[in-house]
């Protein structure tokens, strides 16, 4: 079934994604918007009308340690399974892990882990058809930052930023 919705709901759907992803991980990461860009789908339309898709990008400023990325890559993707998402691919790589994954209506997120373990999290749309798209409207918790570049995750955290692995549960 071809869904008809304007890709500025689509965007909406985008950011209810984010914020829900953003809100399961506890304590908290300070974060903030990154780009937010849309883009043609080529040749193809729905009803005859050109279509488009959107991505919606955010920048963790919270310091995550090495000892817990692991961790908060594992807070996430238990999020996204519990809310019936696909987990499409892994990266397992020690310095740069990523987690790929889809929704029923083939919305695509990720989470990776880019330099100096800053995590940056975006969602695809699908294609839809084409409109004006506004920017979120999900308000980040993050010192927003001038300029087109994200900066280094500089907020430390008790939790996050600690150099000890969390500890495993007792039998």
């Amino acid at each position: 079934m071809v869904s008809k919705i304007s890709l500025q709901k689509a965007a909406e759907k985008a950011d209810a994604i984010m914020l829900s992803t953003m809100s399961s991980v506890q304590p908290a990461l300070n974060w903030v918007h990154d780009g937010s860009t849309d883009g043609g789908c080529g040749e193809y339309t729905i009803d005859g009308k050109k279509t488009g898709s959107v991505t919606r990008r955010t920048a963790v400023m919270t310091i995550v340690s090495e000892a817990r990325r692991g961790s908060l890559l594992g807070v996430v993707e238990r999020h996204w399974k519990k809310q019936g998402y696909t987990i499409t691919s892994m990266n397992t790589s020690k310095e740069f892990p990523a987690i790929n994954a889809s929704t029923p209506e083939d919305f695509r997120m990720s989470v990776l882990v880019g330099g100096k373990g800053q995590f940056f999290f975006s969602v695809v749309t699908p294609c839809f058809i084409e409109s004006e798209v506004a920017p979120p409207k999900t308000e980040a918790n993050g010192t927003p930052f001038d300029g087109p570049k994200v900066p280094d995750p500089s907020v430390p955290s008790d939790f996050w930023s600690a150099t000890t692995p969390i500890p495993s549960p007792s039998p």
